[in-house]
Parts: structure tokens; sequence; C-alpha cells
């Protein structure tokens, strides 16, 4: 990765057109071609850049340029479309490479995988008396989450979302459309459960007859104990 802090203007031309006045900015070259022209502001977005495929030619400025104070022209090119970012240098503040390696990437905590474990090992958490069948429940369509049974021996079909919208409903009553032709799982009563449910999923799922459940990762977890807090 090449780090640039420089003085500098840009002109973006292509499916739109972009200007950036001249000013002090960071200019960030990946190794995979890609350009990001940031400000020391606006949180992690770029003001203007252009993603790969993409090259990068340096030229030296024309005779006009040179009279406007610029040093040096960088031109990238998408490879695959008449996008083209243009960026003046006019003065050089910093100017350094660095190889970060092969990166893992990011690894997000709460992933579904992980809240369909914590809530079979707490199956009690769909209610008093409920016992777990499996998880992955296997059919034609895909693996219900949690199959479980509840106080009374009825079947219940359990999908899990970080975050509930619309799909995972829909999701969930194509299961239950297929589960409910077993005679050995009918009837099957089906249950939402996600971290945070959206108002619009939440309306569908009790339009369909089907439960929601928000699930408190860190409860689940451990890390919030309720008994140990003041209020």
């Amino acid at each position: 990765m090449r780090l640039v802090v420089a003085r500098c203007s840009a002109r973006y031309t292509g499916r739109l057109t972009a200007h950036l006045p001249l000013a002090t900015r960071l200019l960030v070259v990946k190794a995979d071609g890609s350009v990001l022209l940031h400000s020391d502001g606006g949180s992690y977005k770029p003001l203007n850049w252009m993603s790969p495929p993409c090259s990068t030619v340096t030229a030296a400025p024309d005779d006009d340029a040179v009279a406007r104070g610029v040093t040096e022209v960088w031109t990238v090119q998408h490879q695959k479309s008449d996008d083209r970012l243009e960026i003046d240098l006019h003065e050089i503040v910093h100017d350094s490479e660095h190889d970060l390696g092969v990166d893992p990437g990011l690894v997000k905590d709460g992933v579904e995988a992980h809240l369909q474990e914590l809530l079979a090992a707490q199956i009690e958490l769909l209610g008093t008396g409920h016992s777990l069948v499996r998880r992955e429940y296997m059919t034609a369509i895909g693996p219900v989450d949690i199959l479980a049974r509840d106080a009374d021996g009825g079947t219940v079909a359990v999908e899990i979302k970080r975050r509930g919208e619309i799909d995972g409903v829909e999701q969930l009553t194509r299961y239950l459309e297929l589960l409910n032709r077993d005679p050995l799982l009918s009837p099957v009563r089906g249950v939402f459960a996600a971290q945070e449910i959206k108002p619009q999923a939440r309306v569908l799922a009790g339009d369909r007859g089907i439960d929601c459940l928000v699930l408190d990762y860190d409860a689940m977890r451990g890390v919030d104990d309720a008994d140990s807090r003041l209020f």
C-alpha cells in the first residue's frame, strides 16, 4: 500500500463528472490498483476513488499545469469503462509504501451461526418446556436453523438472523409450508429470532402467525449479567 499526503486537485469523468479543488489530502493506492482520496474528516468514506480493475500512469505536467504549480499528474483509468480519475499533485508532503501482507478479512462477532449455537444450547429461551430436536434440519429447499419441540410436543421451526427483515420472514414461511406437509411434524409453529427485528418484519410475521424473539447476544454469552447490574 502506498500512502501519499499531498496538496492536490482531482477530476473524475465517465459515468459522472466531479471536481475536487486544490487542498491537502491523503491518497491511498492499494495493491489491487484502487486509488482513494481522503480528507481529514468525513469518517471512513473517501472524497473520490477508482475501484479495480484500473491502472495508474504517472506523468509530468504540461506547460499550463506547470504554470498552475502542478508537479506531477496521475491518470487512473478504469479498464472496463470510460471512467477516469485525474489527480494533479502540487506538493507532496509525505510518500511511503507498506507491505501489509494477506489480510484474513473481517471476523464478525455475533454471526448467525454463533447465534444458532447459543440458542440451541439455551433452547429454553423459546419458552419453558422446549427441547432441541436438531440444528440445521434439512429440507428440500435448505436447512431450518433449529427444529425444536414445545412443552406440548408440538414442532417449532426457528429461523435466526442477525437483523430480522422481511426476507427472513418470507424464508421461514417457505420452510413452514414445506414442513407442515410432513404428517410426522405437522403442525409446525414458526419462530423468527434475531438480535434486531424491523417493524415491517414483525408485522408480516404476526400476519403469518409467526412468533418473534429478540436475542440478546451479550446476555446469551454471559457477558451481560442482569443480576450484577445496579439498574
